[in-house]
């Protein structure tokens, strides 16, 4: 009996996306369905990243696809279809970049820079085509953790290339001025720089761009959530009261610009001593899942206090790059699909759609 589209698609209704629950079948993700004979072949289309569970993936559709009669060889291809959506109203799309990610903590010493960093790290290695900007005017970091140096080059006087690293385009202001030198600029300083840096760097088709917040809610903070283009916010915290306390602002400050939170990561969630095995909370247990659940947020994961962590980022090799095949790293890539998958399930950026309305007086 001959295998008709319909028929496999209704079959493949069984097989459902392991980050949505949804069947792959249901939306649009199933597509280029082609029979010959008894061969068949079509593709996956994804709105986010998922790379390491293509093979999985795979391996369900296939088994499936061959327990409908008439069907025996079996090809599946992936394809990515990052998109962007919806931001701030009245604010427009930064040119080169489909979807901005802000990195926010309430304070310092949380281990914020090392998330970001990981992030973007993570969700290039799941296959998505990202940027990551330093947004630390007074305090760059990711020039060291990304172990990437040099000024960057500028082809008309006016616009600056991005430094690559790992795979990721890299901004910050680490790159411009002396490792050694102290910014001691007034706040509209501080925020001009920050706006010079994101808009006269020629980013390019970035389907993420992952901007790593200083601490606080002060004046650079406010000028990325009013006049910046941010698909979502995520906020790193560690399961300390006081860290919490401090996260909760910066939640508060988002949530009256109109930036939704992605999901809050619990850094520095557990210690497990490398002699003996033994498990502790030095910061306290399950902070951040409380402060999730409170505010009906995701809960993106928690991360562990861990030496190889710090000394990877110290080192300019990140744990995603240091260990991909490891623990911690799938915990970052786990956190990261989950970001994606979030913006993916966002309303989408229509303004480029419409057309440009201009009124002229009849002569």
């Amino acid at each position: 009996m001959a295998v008709t589209p319909g028929v496999l698609a209704d079959a493949l209704q069984a097989v459902a996306d392991p980050n949505t629950g949804k069947p792959l079948a249901a939306g649009k993700s199933l597509q280029n369905i082609r029979i010959d004979g008894d061969d068949v072949a079509f593709e996956v289309e994804l709105g986010y990243p998922a790379r390491s569970q293509h093979d999985a993936l795979r391996r369900a559709l296939v088994d499936v696809a061959r327990a409908v009669p008439g069907v025996g060889n079996v090809s599946v291809g992936f394809t990515l279809n990052v998109v962007s959506h919806a931001v701030q109203r009245g604010v427009q799309l930064l040119p080169g970049v489909k979807n901005i990610v802000a990195v926010a903590s309430g304070k310092g010493g949380v281990g914020k820079s090392t998330t970001a960093a990981n992030l973007a790290l993570a969700l290039a290695a799941e296959g998505a085509s990202v940027g990551l900007l330093d947004a630390d005017i007074y305090g760059p970091s990711q020039t060291m953790m990304m172990g990437a140096g040099g000024k960057p080059e500028s082809t008309d006087g006016k616009t600056m290339e991005p430094i690559r690293a790992h795979g990721l385009q890299l901004m910050s202001i680490g790159f411009l001025v002396e490792p050694d030198q102290a910014m001691i600029w007034r706040g509209p300083m501080a925020t001009q720089a920050l706006e010079q840096m994101l808009r006269q760097t020629n980013w390019k088709d970035l389907d993420y761009l992952i901007v790593d917040m200083p601490p606080g809610t002060g004046d650079i903070q406010l000028t990325l959530s009013q006049r910046v283009p941010v698909t979502g916010a995520v906020i790193v915290t560690t399961p300390q009261d006081i860290a919490l306390l401090d996260a909760r602002k910066g939640i508060k400050m988002f949530e009256k610009v109109g930036v939704p939170i992605l999901g809050i990561v619990e850094n520095m969630a557990v210690h497990v001593c490398t002699n003996c095995g033994h498990v502790e909370h030095i910061f306290g247990a399950e902070g951040g899942r409380k402060m999730a659940a409170d505010y009906g947020m995701p809960y993106l994961g928690a991360l562990p206090l861990a030496l190889s962590i710090r000394e990877q980022a110290d080192g300019g090799r990140p744990t995603v790059v240091a260990e991909p095949e490891g623990e911690i790293a799938a915990l970052y890539r786990e956190v990261a699909r989950q970001v994606a998958v979030g913006i993916a399930l966002k309303a989408k950026d229509f303004s480029a759609k419409f057309p440009t309305i201009t009124v002229s007086k009849d002569t």
